[in-house]
C-alpha cells in the first residue's frame, strides 16, 4: 500500500511539474530575471504549493495517525546554522544556474533525457561526495 501511494504521489507531482512548465529551465531562469523578461509563473506555482501545504497541515493536526503508517514522521525545528545556510545558498546558486532542482530534474529525464541526465549525474555525485565527507567527519 505504501509503495502504491508513493508511486501515485510521485506521478501526481511529476504531472504537476510538467503541466506548470517547471521542467523547463528557461521558465525558472525567467522568474529570476527580474530586471529583464520576468516570468511570474514560478511565483504562482510556489503560491499554489503554499496553499496546498497549509491545507495539509490543517488536516494533519486533526488526524490521529497517517493513512499508510503508524505515526507521523514530521521534521523537528532547528536553529539556523552555517551548514543549513550554506546548503541553501548552494542549492539556490545551482538552481539559478541550471534552472532545475531535484524534482523537476528527475521528471525531465522522461521528456528531455540528455540535459537532465547531466544534471542528475552531477546531483548524485554531489550527494555521494556529501555522504563520503560526512562519514569521514
Amino acid at each position: 500500500m505504501r509503495a502504491v501511494l508513493a508511486l501515485v504521489s510521485g506521478l501526481v507531482f511529476g504531472a504537476g511539474l510538467a503541466i506548470s512548465g517547471m521542467m523547463d529551465p528557461a521558465r525558472v531562469r525567467g522568474f529570476l530575471d527580474v530586471a529583464g523578461a520576468w516570468d511570474p509563473t514560478l511565483g504562482f506555482v510556489m503560491g499554489g504549493a503554499l496553499l496546498v501545504m497549509a491545507l495539509a497541515w490543517f488536516v494533519q493536526r486533526r488526524m490521529v495517525r497517517p493513512v499508510a503508517d503508524d505515526a507521523f514522521a514530521l521534521p523537528g525545528t532547528h536553529n539556523l546554522d552555517v551548514r543549513l545556510v550554506g546548503g541553501a545558498a548552494l542549492f539556490g546558486i545551482g538552481w539559478g544556474l541550471a534552472g532545475l532542482c531535484p524534482g523537476p530534474a528527475i521528471a525531465s529525464l522522461a521528456v528531455h533525457p540528455e540535459p537532465a541526465a547531466i544534471f542528475v549525474a552531477a546531483m548524485v555525485a554531489g550527494m555521494g561526495l556529501f555522504r563520503f565527507l560526512e562519514e569521514r567527519r
